[in-house]
């Protein structure tokens, strides 16, 4: 594996730990609004790894029309984050399963441009259609824990222990 490549897996993985963090907030709509801006924050960093031009605007149209596409990955998270407002028991559901899917997405929207940016891509030619496929692919492969180090920090997150991550 490249070194290049060896970097870029660190940033998916550090932003993934921070999403699944951030799925704990108690908060609907706070907690998903900080899972999607770290999902730019990663693009971001693993566009300057790559050496391409940034554009937020492009980026959160990516990112949405990736998760977007995926129904049940969007209602899905997003229907957990509202639980969060029935007291006790939504609390409760919301903090247990929004984390892993938040690290889930994360990853996969991380590998997704990883997988775009190493073909030679940029986030002008960047289709998220084209890349759907893959992003669901990949979320349902942490999900599912065929991917065996993201799901053993899914398990992590949902077990509410610290999620180690550095900034």
């Amino acid at each position: 594996m490249s070194e290049r490549i060896e970097k870029a897996n660190g940033i998916v993985r550090r932003y993934s730990y921070w999403s699944a963090g951030f799925g704990l907030i108690p908060l609907p709509i706070v907690d998903m609004a900080a899972i999607t801006g770290t999902q730019i924050k990663m693009v971001r960093a693993l566009s300057t790894l790559y050496g391409r031009e940034f554009s937020e605007d492009l980026v959160r149209a990516s990112v949405g029309a990736l998760v977007g596409a995926a129904l049940p990955v969007a209602v899905g998270a997003g229907t957990v984050s509202a639980l969060k407002t029935v007291p006790v028991l939504g609390q409760i559901a919301g903090t247990i399963v929004l984390p892993a899917l938040a690290l889930a997405s994360t990853v996969a929207v991380g590998r997704v441009f990883v997988q775009h940016f190493e073909a030679g891509g940029t986030l002008l030619d960047f289709d998220p259609q084209k890349m759907r496929a893959y992003f669901e692919a990949e979320f349902n492969k942490v999900k599912a824990g065929s991917d065996a180090e993201m799901a053993a920090a899914a398990a992590t997150s949902e077990n509410k222990e610290p999620v180690a991550a550095s900034a």
